[in-house]
């Protein structure tokens, strides 16, 4: 039977299966994470083996959706956590400051969408 890949090809297995799924393109998630798109071209094709600061991998797995901890999990070959499950084992304040945290990331990806449709529109007004 053949072994689940682990480590850094994980990651990058998990960002190319959750791209597909949400259907985004590298430039995309770069937005919405604001992890440069250079970054996520290596972590995505496994190009450089390099470690990686926590915040880059806690910054693409909250634009994806996932548990903020989730890539982290993937690297280190353990069961990702959901994305409503508590940060510490059930502390009421620190679940509250994840909800949160992962709120804002979300607006702050709608505000980034919202930020490309106005220079677009801004754009092709120009044009005509």
């Amino acid at each position: 039977m053949k072994q689940p890949p682990t480590g850094w090809v994980a990651v990058a297995r998990a960002l190319d299966d959750r791209l597909r799924e949400l259907g985004w393109r590298q430039w995309e998630l770069a937005q919405r994470s604001q992890v440069s798109q250079a970054v996520i071209r290596e972590l995505q094709y496994h190009t450089v083996e390099r470690s990686r600061g926590s915040r880059t991998l806690e910054a693409l797995s909250t634009a994806l959706g996932w548990h903020q901890d989730h890539l982290h999990a993937v690297l280190h070959g353990i069961e990702p956590r959901l994305p409503d499950a508590p940060a510490d084992g059930g502390d009421p304040v620190a679940t509250r400051l994840d909800v949160i945290e992962r709120r804002m990331a979300a607006m702050s990806a709608t505000l980034n969408e919202l930020r490309v449709d106005l220079t677009t529109l801004l754009q092709r007004t120009r044009e005509r």
